[in-house]
């Protein structure tokens, strides 16, 4: 009886999970075009232009940098948006230069990545991009709320073009996306269920609340080993505390040597490494 109420339960969680998903299928960015390519052109030059003395000296630490020309393009189509916030994606450079070295350091046949927080696909390019340039096996696994497979306005310069499926918007970078496996539905949801045995590398970048971060880490960590990395992203104080909380909590956990890197005012970054 027990089990019997136990699948029911289950059962009635992942409906309503789906039905949760679903809601997210109707242009949820949006109903219309944002702005006029000649102002995402224009946010765009301004975002690239930005210098990062700290990744700089990251990527000459790591020996590791990422083509810039082929993420300034990259960028442009997924990251350049309408929005309050500062435009930056130096998280693609920290994370290029991170996996790049994890993978010299620790080589091995086949290399599973996972990520929260999708978004364009922006970030899993980037981590697809050091699985490519290294000549690695391997595949990420990467998990949000907004379909692949649905077309809708993705409030980027593509919107001139019509609604887009994920799929269509990453077409330009087929070879990379192949590498990809993107999964629909809320993280604390998926991730117990993405069937790995075990993740050597994951992105942490969905939901930023101390709560959430800690159960996904919890998830992640769980199906690491030494010499594993997990990377946050927002850790900024002042703008994603609840982030920053958590981090510090996982600090003082010690099961993980962790770095910290401040880029900006408004970008942060932390990373871990898995010491038993």
């Amino acid at each position: 009886m027990r089990n019997y109420v136990g699948a029911v339960q289950r059962f009635a969680f992942e409906r309503l999970a789906a039905a949760i998903d679903r809601r997210w299928n109707n242009d949820p960015l949006g109903s219309r075009i944002r702005a006029s390519k000649e102002e995402y052109l224009r946010l765009f030059e301004i975002a690239r232009r930005v210098e990062y003395p700290e990744i700089d000296r990251l990527e000459a630490d790591t020996g590791f940098a990422i083509d810039r020309e082929w993420l300034d393009n990259l960028a442009l189509h997924t990251q350049i948006t309408i929005k309050k916030s500062t435009l930056a994606y130096p998280h693609g450079r920290v994370l290029y230069s991170l996996l790049r070295r994890e993978l010299a350091s620790n080589p091995r046949p086949f290399t599973t990545i996972v990520e929260t927080g999708t978004a364009r696909g922006f970030s899993s390019l980037c981590m697809a991009k050091a699985l490519q340039d290294a000549s690695a096996a391997g595949h990420i696994i990467t998990l949000d709320v907004l379909s692949h497979n649905h077309r809708f306005y993705w409030n980027c310069i593509d919107d001139h073009g019509g609604r887009k499926t994920r799929a269509e918007l990453l077409k330009p970078w087929q070879s990379l996306s192949d590498r990809i496996v993107f999964l629909q539905g809320d993280s604390l949801v998926q991730l117990p269920k993405v069937g790995v045995n075990r993740i050597h590398f994951a992105f942490i970048d969905a939901q930023h609340t101390t709560k959430n971060v800690l159960l996904e880490y919890r998830a992640v960590s769980e199906l690491q080993l030494a010499g594993d990395v997990i990377v946050f992203d927002d850790v900024t104080p002042g703008q994603f505390d609840g982030v920053v909380e958590a981090i510090e909590q996982i600090e003082r956990q010690g099961q993980y040597g962790m770095r910290r890197l401040v880029a900006s005012d408004t970008r942060a970054y932390a990373w871990g490494t898995r010491r038993r």
